[in-house]
């Protein structure tokens, strides 16, 4: 063969041999960067809808975790299938992510736990299926109508009235996904772990039983949002209680209101409802609201005194004044009625 013949048949093959090795290396460069190199710049937490199409999470990716090369999401997006297998649930993307292993969550439902967070006063059935279905992807809707489904509230022992009995207050961490079934069994299950045997031994130390304890833990958070109040007041109800002394608690009294009341008045307290306390003995049928831990703990703990009657203090500072006899009491409602009485004047000259 001619030297130029060999010339150009080594010049082929060595052009072809370069682009074999451009070509690999290409492909060796997308797939380091699809499998193996850092694909985000941003932590972010990224939530997938029933119905959430393949490429609003690929923008929710760029534009919120800070996808540095959305080629590799899509390309991962297409080998895996995403389209047909992505999960709903709540995920959370971090720096360290390469494109694939985030593909690969949403396929196969590799969620992080959620927070779901019961907190603060909680009157309502209504309030309390809203907390829920702000943080879970379930409905309201849902938990309100399991709040009053009694076959449903039957397999944990509840029913619609006496529900909140069941419910501490408390963050739980369950995937975003959970269903109304799901959540409730584990609702139950920190119920149950809640209430150990020295737990069980303390209520029956105080006449009472784990629901009952519930119930009147109910009356104290209604009374006072003073925390350190809690086993003062348990005390005061728990006197009451042996002495057989009406409760006469003014949050029963709201409840029976469905705590539309901005003040409550001697007519309410005629209120024809087992929950009225000033009418009944005893304790109410049910819990009046979802009570926090510390008020149970408060009756389950209370200070020992022999205070009878507790009512606002004239500071209007959120706390009480206690008194052992009736006229002491009587004195200090009647501080209180002058203070509010000055008050309500002062504000009325202010505003005139």
């Amino acid at each position: 063969m001619a030297p130029k013949g060999k010339i150009l048949k080594i010049s082929i093959i060595s052009g072809c041999l370069v682009c074999a090795a451009a070509v690999a290396f290409f492909f060796v460069c997308r797939y380091m960067a699809d499998n193996r190199r850092p694909c985000f710049m941003e932590d972010y937490v990224l939530y997938v809808f029933p119905d959430t199409e393949v490429q609003e999470v690929v923008d929710s990716l760029v534009s919120g975790a800070g996808a540095i090369r959305r080629g590799s999401i899509e390309r991962c997006a297409r080998k895996e299938g995403l389209a047909e297998s992505m999960k709903p649930g709540r995920y959370v993307i971090e720096p360290s992510f390469t494109a694939v292993y985030a593909v690969r969550m949403l396929a196969h439902g590799w969620q992080t736990p959620q927070n779901m967070t019961l907190s603060g006063t909680i009157r309502s059935k209504g309030r309390l299926a809203g907390k829920i279905g702000m943080q879970m992807m379930v409905d309201s809707a849902q938990v309100a109508e399991a709040l009053a489904d009694t076959a449903f509230l039957s397999s944990y022992g509840f029913t619609p009235e006496n529900v909140f009995a069941m419910i501490l207050p408390d963050t739980y961490q369950l995937y975003w996904t959970a269903s109304v079934r799901e959540i409730f069994d584990r609702l139950k299950k920190e119920y149950d772990v809640f209430w150990t045997e020295e737990r069980k031994a303390a209520a029956r130390a105080q006449g009472l039983t784990p629901y009952e304890v519930s119930v009147l833990a109910s009356i104290v958070s209604g009374e006072t949002l003073k925390e350190f109040e809690y086993p003062k007041i348990a005390g005061v109800y728990l006197n009451r209680l042996r002495k057989g002394i009406r409760l006469q608690a003014d949050p029963t009294i709201a409840f029976c209101y469905d705590y539309t009341l901005d003040r409550i008045l001697r007519k309410h307290l005629k209120v024809d409802s087992p929950y009225n306390t000033y009418k009944h003995r005893g304790l109410p049928p049910a819990p009046i609201n979802v009570p926090p831990k510390a008020c149970i703990e408060a009756v389950l703990h209370p200070d020992r005194h022999g205070y009878i009657y507790f009512c606002a203090s004239p500071a209007f500072d959120g706390t009480h004044r206690f008194a052992v006899s009736y006229s002491e009491h009587l004195r200090n409602a009647r501080e209180f009625q002058r203070a509010l009485t000055i008050r309500q004047r002062e504000r009325a000259a202010a505003e005139g």
